[in-house]
């Protein structure tokens, strides 16, 4: 019995290394470490870390003006993974990827993975072209994301870039599926935002992303 017990040890022992490793070895890096701003930069009277996460904005005061968090490293191909949550009256954030801050101002320009909702529909998930088009690129089907977007709790999103083609989750629904035909960045930071306008809180946790290469 006790040479059993030892053998189901060792092969318990083993899967559990065995998961890590694969855990370790997925190619996904961190791109916020829960506790700092190692790697970001942005206005740091608007984002603060709390509870392990990235948060923008207030809840008490309106947004002055649209604000993003925004990394020191630029990104081409790649797969991003993150959770965010948004609650209060503005009801709008998103996710800058492929994108560029616009010199002396607050704002970015590039593509954005859409929260919240605008033009009298929920737009999580969808693709704008901030400060470039101004438009929507590509959005879900807005009654399946109404039933499957969490409220006021985390969702989960997943962003993939490869050459022109654009794809983007929403808790495991797609949402977009684009492919680029104009001639635009292929590489630029990722920024997370908070929306000006009424009070709102945006928050972002567990963001790690995939370099792809060809």
């Amino acid at each position: 019995m006790k040479q059993i017990t030892i053998v189901l040890s060792i092969a318990l022992c083993t899967l559990l290394i065995g998961s890590a490793a694969i855990a370790a070895d997925d190619g996904f890096v961190s791109l916020f470490d829960g506790k700092t701003f190692a790697g970001w930069e942005g206005n740091l009277k608007v984002f603060r870390v709390e509870d392990g996460a990235i948060v923008g904005g207030s809840q008490q005061e309106p947004v002055a003006h649209n604000d993003f968090l925004c990394t020191e490293k630029e990104y081409g191909d790649f797969e991003l993974r993150l959770q965010a949550k948004l609650v209060g009256l503005g009801d709008n954030a998103g996710i800058q990827f492929r994108s560029a801050r616009i010199p002396d101002h607050h704002e970015v320009i590039g593509y954005q993975c859409d929260m919240g909702s605008a033009w009298g529909r929920k737009i999580w998930g969808a693709l704008y072209d901030e400060s470039r088009r101004g438009k929507l690129l590509a959005e879900g089907d807005p009654d399946k994301v109404q039933e499957i977007y969490k409220e006021n709790d985390w969702n989960e999103f997943v962003i993939r870039c490869e050459g022109n083609h654009i794809q983007i989750w929403l808790n495991g629904l797609q949402t977009v599926d684009y492919t680029e035909q104009e001639e635009v960045a292929k590489t630029g930071i990722i920024g997370l935002q908070i929306h000006g306008g009424k009070p709102a809180e945006a928050s972002y946790k567990d963001v790690r992303i995939k370099e792809l290469t060809k």
